[in-house]
C-alpha cells in the first residue's frame, strides 16, 4: 500500500511539473515570435521579469501584445477596472524590464 502512495505521489508531481513548465515562458516565447528583432538573451531576461512581477495569467494576457500590438492600445484605454489594474502592471512590469534588460 505504501508504494502504491508513493507512486501516486510521484505522478502527481509530475503533473505539476510539466503544468509549470508548459507554463514558464511565455514572455520569452512571444518576445522570440515578434516581428521586432530580439536575442534570446534580451527576451529570456525579460521572462525572467516577467516571473518576478507578473502573474501566469498576467503574463499570458500580456503575450498577446507581441503579435497584436494594438491590443495593448485597447486594454489601455479601457473603462474596465480589470483591465486598468492590469494596465498598471504591465506598465510596471515594462519599466522594470528595460530598467534590468535594456
Amino acid at each position: 500500500m505504501k508504494s502504491l502512495y508513493l507512486v501516486l505521489f510521484s505522478a502527481f508531481l509530475l503533473i505539476i511539473q510539466v503544468q509549470d513548465a508548459a507554463a514558464r515562458g511565455t514572455i520569452e516565447r512571444a518576445c522570440m515570435r515578434s516581428d521586432r528583432t530580439a536575442s534570446r538573451d534580451l527576451c529570456q531576461c525579460i521572462q525572467r521579469v516577467a516571473d518576478q512581477t507578473l502573474t501566469r495569467s498576467d503574463q499570458r494576457k500580456g503575450a498577446k501584445f507581441f503579435a497584436k500590438p494594438h491590443k495593448a492600445q485597447e486594454i489601455r484605454q479601457s473603462d474596465n477596472a480589470s483591465n486598468e489594474a492590469f494596465w498598471k502592471k504591465w506598465k510596471a512590469f515594462g519599466n522594470t524590464a528595460e530598467a534590468i534588460c535594456g
